[in-house]
């Protein structure tokens, strides 16, 4: 299989892990802590992958004043693009409760959600593209941390979602059209970065995990930590320490 294509394969299963999470939300009535406790574990596993698998990398590419600016500058981009949705209805996207507004009480945050979950996933997806440019093949620690983290979300967000009469056509029409994003996202950064510099390729690889770290503290911590109240640090402590076992036996 071609690179550029297996980036956009990739991008697109790591996306259809959303699709998974909204199915089983959809289909089954799951506890709202036991939705906190698999989120608790996602953002761990998260966190892991982007601390061992992409940052420490970045650095040993291009040096810590780089990465430092392209991590800063990626959380920066995000909040300020969350911060405009959530005025818009969007603030709540992750939350499986009854918080997020529907549309006869906010007209327009049924877009606003749905560009939310875009925004969440999208710099994930360009990471992995990223990665077959850096070493010709995706991390199987940072596919595996996306895939586990992304279950969680869609099941959180679309339990939210069906609480507030959204319908399965937006719930589905939301995660299907974000993982052919996502898959899309893979494939076009791999294709406008693979003839550059290794720094460069650091650098913006520190981009998105910027914004991935920006979004586990601003959207998924807040949903675990709401329901799993305590135990949100070790279930979280247990899904880093996951993350990074499947990083170090893949080293």
């Amino acid at each position: 299989m071609p690179t550029w294509l297996a980036a956009g394969v990739w991008g697109l299963v790591a996306g259809l892990a959303l699709v998974l999470g909204a199915a089983v939300a959809w289909r089954f009535r799951v506890p709202r802590g036991a939705i906190a406790w698999v989120m608790a574990f996602g953002a761990g596993v998260l966190i892991s992958a982007l601390a061992f698998d992409l940052v420490a990398e970045a650095s040993d590419a291009a040096g810590l004043l780089p990465v430092a600016g392209g991590f800063l500058l990626g959380a920066v981009v995000y909040v300020a693009a969350d911060a405009v949705l959530s005025g818009r209805g969007a603030r709540h996207r992750k939350r499986s409760g009854t918080q997020q507004p529907s549309e006869q009480e906010q007209q327009g945050s049924g877009t606003a959600i749905a560009l939310g979950a875009l925004l969440d996933g999208i710099p994930e997806s360009v990471v992995l593209g990223l990665g077959l440019v850096a070493g010709g093949a995706v991390s199987p620690a940072v596919l595996a941390a996306i895939f586990l983290s992304n279950v969680p979300e869609g099941l959180s967000s679309s339990a939210g979602m069906k609480a507030n009469g959204r319908s399965a056509r937006y719930v589905f029409g939301v995660w299907g059209g974000i993982a052919v994003a996502s898959g899309i996202a893979a494939l076009v950064g791999y294709l406008a970065l693979r003839g550059a510099s290794p720094g460069s390729v650091a650098f913006i690889t520190t981009i998105a995990a910027g914004a991935i770290l920006a979004m586990v503290a601003d959207t998924m911590i807040p949903e675990a930590f709401d329901n799993a109240h305590v135990v949100t640090g070790l279930v979280t402590a247990v899904g880093f320490l996951v993350a990074f076992a499947i990083h170090d036996l893949g080293g």
